[in-house]
């Protein structure tokens, strides 16, 4: 139970710093997004059940604070919980270029979930100029943040996985 407040503390620090700190950072209105990375690092770390676990957990408090539709965080990263956790296997968890390649593909994989979601919904946009626009400084923020957001999650790990 102290292991779940632990982490449940982690992702409540994360997303302060994302919706705090990282908005003063913002290109356009984009910034990074700390809880897909930690998403993301924790499914590649713990497996397919907890990925998804802390996907659920992790859209949840991003659906709740930033008011958008609920549940369409909760969704994207979910799935990319499960995918992650999926691969966790097939990896080494120490590597450098784990959490920038994942990071690429986790992120991609939100834009066009969400986007799919908003075109359900009925909203329209072009595409390109949208990718062009939203994914790509995504993608920079992304890149720059997920190794150190990796490495916290697996320095953490470790530590709550001695004090069994």
């Amino acid at each position: 139970m102290k292991k779940i407040g632990i982490w449940a503390a982690f992702a409540a620090g994360l997303y302060v710093f994302q919706s705090s700190l990282f908005p003063l950072l913002a290109y356009h209105g984009i910034s990074v997004n700390l809880l897909l990375l930690l998403t993301v690092s924790f499914a590649f770390l713990q497996g397919c059940r907890f990925g998804v676990l802390m996907g659920f957990c992790a859209g949840l408090l991003q659906d709740l604070g930033t008011g958008t539709f609920l549940g369409c965080s909760v969704l994207s990263y979910m799935v990319i919980g499960w995918v992650c956790g999926k691969l966790s296997d097939r990896v080494f968890k120490e590597e450098f270029f784990l959490p920038i390649m994942a990071s690429v593909f986790a992120t991609a994989g939100n834009y066009f979930i969400l986007v799919t979601l908003m075109l359900l919904l009925g909203y329209r946009f072009h595409l390109a100029t949208n990718m062009q626009d939203v994914l790509l400084p995504m993608f920079a923020y992304q890149l720059v943040f997920a190794y150190p957001v990796h490495k916290a999650v697996y320095e953490l790990d470790q530590r709550l996985g001695e004090n069994k």
